[in-house]
């Protein structure tokens, strides 16, 4: 096997970059952006190509065909091209929110979506540096193709943790691999990234053999990952989850992303009434749920009710509000969870009260037992950064209001079962969920209005990131929406039933309560925080190299 490009102090300057390395990156964004959700579900052969898919970007970065290695600065600037180009697909749905909701002119709008992918792309150039550094660490391409899959989860927790926006982390394109995702519960999503970053450098390692010996190398790659595909579709759990409860989940279909959709503006009186009415006559599917979990629901009562976030005038401090819900509880004997705006008098506050993305819960009773504010905040949606800089951008929170952050991420107590409440754009932060299976959550309750998305990939991108929190934690996920998708989530991160998108209806959605914590629950992002070690390391002994070249250059 040979081991790389030897190491020179003299490195090929960007100019002399052959074009076929620029065709790479566009590739491999290519590659990146179709095994996430585009325009609907994710098919599942499209999510086969993420084995490979980071493959170009790892052959672009090693540069075999150049006699001496790229510049730091050269492998910054191609691997940023390729995480711009991946952004700017990926979630080109903030271009519809930003124009089509928040009444941005379509140009800014376009603007917005390219400085988010510039900014965001800097952790791919990041990679593209930790590569470079690698390759001087004294093992050359070899070295560094065997560090990547590190390098690459040190950067998605740097991402998670200090930008906040773990979005379509490269684990959760494995999604429906039911092999694979065994890896969540002890790891975290970004054990998934690493696997998949190991066979993405495995299928680039094959250009450092000998030609003679590329076929066998390339057929037992190609097998692995073909078994890891295809063994992980046709696996399936050992035992079914039971699932003797029952939730009754709401979708409003109000306002954003309903468009068109209503016969008729309604007043709060007139939505208490329609929406009680439709919880306490929900639709039953009929059949057999998809994975063969639960029998029939015809004639069971339902353990909870729950109505979802949507961007509607409810509010905790108001009393008809308050009564309503607590008459739906008495008459339907069970709890009842609706999302709303949390307010609370204030007169430390410049506007004099605070103002929180709420949860409400209320008991069978119809006692009023607390309520859950939204923790993490959506940027530029529910809140902007730095106000005085860019108050221009009022607009983007005039639907959902400029919101305060909650505190806590506790468990609620009802009727002898306890829940773990979580809104919207929390359910991308694994850290974060199992705080409330940490807590004591029986159950896991995802309330969520992806209306703001249209029908872009991003209701099934935000889905497929609520399911693999039902994975870390192995509990059931109950997702209520506004105008879909809602749907409830086994531990292993299937779904029963998905209610037809924007429809006005309550749904039945069978579930159960579980009380084992996973290893992940407990312990979280270790595995991620192992990586980070072993990239510092790394990164150690690059630079010592790279300082000892340049020494022994200028004597």
């Amino acid at each position: 096997m040979q081991n790389g490009t030897a190491i020179d102090a003299r490195l090929v300057p960007m100019r002399l970059i052959p074009a076929p390395y620029w065709a790479l990156i566009a590739l491999s964004s290519f590659f990146q952006l179709i095994i996430f959700p585009v325009a609907g579900p994710l098919p599942v052969w499209r999510a086969g190509f993420c084995w490979f898919a980071l493959s170009p970007l790892l052959l672009a970065l090693m540069q075999t065909r150049i006699s001496k290695p790229l510049t730091i600065a050269g492998a910054a600037l191609l691997a940023y091209l390729c995480g711009v180009l991946w952004y700017m697909g990926d979630c080109s749905w903030i271009y519809q929110t930003m124009y089509l909701y928040g009444g941005l002119p379509k140009p800014i709008a376009a603007g917005i979506l390219c400085l988010f992918s510039l900014y965001l792309g800097l952790y791919h150039a990041l990679f593209g540096v930790l590569f470079s550094l690698a390759r001087r660490a004294g093992w050359g391409n070899a070295g560094a193709l065997l560090a990547c899959p590190f390098l690459w989860v040190a950067v998605e927790l740097l991402r998670a943790r200090l930008t906040g926006f773990p979005w379509d982390l490269l684990g959760y394109a494995q999604i429906d691999n039911l092999l694979v995702t065994r890896l969540a519960p002890m790891a975290g999503v970004m054990a998934l990234s690493f696997l998949i970053m190991s066979l993405n450098a495995a299928f680039a390692g094959i250009f450092l053999f000998r030609a003679r010996k590329r076929p066998l190398v390339f057929a037992t790659v190609v097998a692995s990952a073909a078994m890891l595909q295809v063994c992980g579709r046709f696996f399936r759990s050992p035992t079914n989850p039971a699932s003797t409860q029952l939730a009754v989940m709401l979708q409003e279909n109000l306002a954003v992303g309903a468009a068109n959709r209503e016969v008729r503006p309604m007043t709060e009186s007139d939505e208490l009434d329609q929406f009680s009415k439709l919880s306490l006559n929900p639709e039953r599917f009929s059949g057999q749920p998809l994975n063969g979990a639960a029998g029939s629901t015809e004639g069971r009562q339902p353990t909870v009710l729950i109505w979802p976030e949507a961007p509607s005038h409810l509010q905790s401090n108001d009393p008809r509000v308050l009564t309503e819900l607590a008459s739906l509880a008495r008459r339907s004997h069970a709890p009842v969870i609706a999302g709303g705006l949390g307010v609370e008098r204030d007169s430390d506050s410049s506007r004099g009260y605070l103002l929180f993305d709420s949860a409400m819960l209320l008991d069978q009773q119809g006692q009023y037992s607390g309520r859950y504010d939204k923790i993490h905040l959506v940027p530029w949606g529910e809140f902007i950064p730095f106000k005085e800089f860019f108050s221009f951008a009022h607009k983007l929170t005039e639907g959902a209001g400029d919101m305060d952050r909650g505190h806590e991420r506790g468990a609620f107590h009802a009727a002898g079962h306890s829940y773990g409440i979580f809104i919207c754009y929390e359910s991308i932060f694994g850290n974060e969920v199992r705080e409330f299976v940490r807590n004591g959550a029986q159950v896991l309750v995802n309330i969520s209005d992806d209306g703001w998305y249209g029908d872009t990939g991003a209701p099934w991108q935000h889905l497929n990131m609520a399911r693999m929190r039902a994975i870390e934690n192995s509990r059931w996920v109950l997702r209520s929406t506004n105008t879909g998708i809602t749907t409830a989530i086994d531990p292993y991160g299937r779904t029963i039933y998905q209610a037809p998108r924007h429809v006005r209806g309550a749904f039945v959605f069978p579930f159960e309560f579980r009380e084992n914590q996973t290893f992940y629950t407990r312990h979280g992002d270790w595995f991620a925080y192992c990586c980070v070690a072993v990239t510092v390391m790394v990164i150690g002994l690059g630079l010592r190299q790279w300082v000892a070249l340049d020494w022994k250059h200028a004597e």
